[in-house]
C-alpha cells in the first residue's frame, strides 16, 4: 500500500507530538499515515471525553474541535473504504463520503471519494436516503449482511448498492474484512459506532485505534465506544503515538494487541 504524503496544504492544522520523543510539531498527514508493508489495515476512528462519552445528546459531533474535523476528513481521504454499523448511520444520517478540499491530493490514483460500507442485521434501512441514492457510480454504497437477513430487504438493496453476504444468521465480521480485502479495499477506517468496534475486536479485526481525547467532562449515561459485555481478560492496547493542541485535546494512536 502506498503511504500517505508527509505534505499537506497551506493552513492545515498541525499537531505537538509528545510520544515518542522528542516533541515536534508535525502535520497530520505525517502523524497519521497508515503503516507500509501490510496485507491490510482497520483503522477505527473515535472522539470522545475525558470521562469517556462518546456522543453529547447521542452524537459525537459537539466532541471534537477543527483539527479533530480536519483528523476525521484526513481518515476519509487515506481510506479505501469507510465501515460504519447501521445504527450509527442512522442515528448520524449518514450520507456518502464528501470530496474534502483539503485532502483531495492524497485520493491521487484513487476515487475522488472513499465508498460507505454499512454493516447490518436487519437491513432495515431507508433506501431512497442519500446514503444510498448520491453515492456515485465509481463508490456506490456497499452494504455488509448476512444470509438470513430479510430477502426482500436484500434485493431492495441490490438495486442501489453493492451487497456483500458474509455469514449465515449473523454477519461474519472476518469474512466480511477478508471481502473488502479482495476487492483492493485495503485501507480500511471504521467509524463506528460502539456496537460494531467491540465485535470487531471480539473478532480481531482492529489494528488499530485513533482516539481524539476532548477536554470536557460530560457525566450522565451517554455512549462509550464501547458496547456490549465485558472483555475477560481486557483486550490490550500499546501506545504508538501522542499529539496534542494547545486547546487541550489530545490526538492517540493505539495498536491493538494479539
Amino acid at each position: 500500500m502506498n503511504g500517505a504524503p508527509s505534505d499537506a496544504p497551506p493552513g492545515a492544522p498541525s499537531v505537538n507530538r509528545l510520544v515518542p520523543a522528542p516533541l515536534e510539531t508535525v502535520t497530520l498527514p505525517e502523524a497519521f499515515a497508515f503503516p507500509e508493508g501490510v496485507e491490510h489495515w482497520v483503522r477505527a476512528v473515535f472522539v470522545a471525553s475525558v470521562d469517556g462519552a462518546a456522543t453529547i445528546a447521542g452524537h459525537a459531533g459537539g466532541l471534537g474541535n477543527d483539527t479533530d474535523k480536519s483528523l476525521f476528513a484526513l481518515n476519509r481521504a487515506l481510506a479505501d473504504v469507510i465501515l460504519v454499523g447501521a445504527g450509527t448511520a442512522r442515528i448520524e444520517d449518514y450520507g456518502p463520503a464528501e470530496d474534502d478540499r483539503q485532502w483531495r491530493h492524497l485520493r491521487q490514483g484513487r476515487t475522488p471519494t472513499a465508498p460507505m460500507a454499512v454493516v447490518s442485521h436487519s437491513l432495515d434501512f431507508d433506501f431512497s436516503s442519500p446514503l444510498f441514492t448520491e453515492a456515485p457510480d465509481d463508490a456506490r454504497t456497499i452494504v455488509i449482511t448476512c444470509a438470513d437477513a430479510p430477502a426482500q430487504a436484500r434485493a431492495q438493496a441490490a438495486e442501489v448498492a453493492e451487497v456483500v453476504v458474509a455469514g449465515r444468521s449473523t454477519v461474519n465480521l472476518s469474512a466480511a474484512i477478508a471481502e473488502l480485502v479482495s476487492r483492493g479495499l485495503t485501507r480500511i477506517v471504521c467509524e463506528g459506532g460502539p456496537r460494531l468496534f467491540t465485535d470487531l475486536l471480539r473478532t480481531g479485526d482492529v489494528d488499530e485505534l485513533s482516539l481524539t481525547r476532548s477536554p470536557m467532562l460530560v457525566a450522565g449515561d451517554g455512549t462509550s465506544i464501547l458496547h456490549g459485555a465485558r472483555f475477560d481478560p481486557p483486550a490490550d492496547l500499546s501506545l504508538a503515538s501522542l499529539y496534542g493542541t494547545d486547546d487541550g485535546y489530545l490526538y492517540l494512536l493505539y495498536r491493538c494487541e494479539g
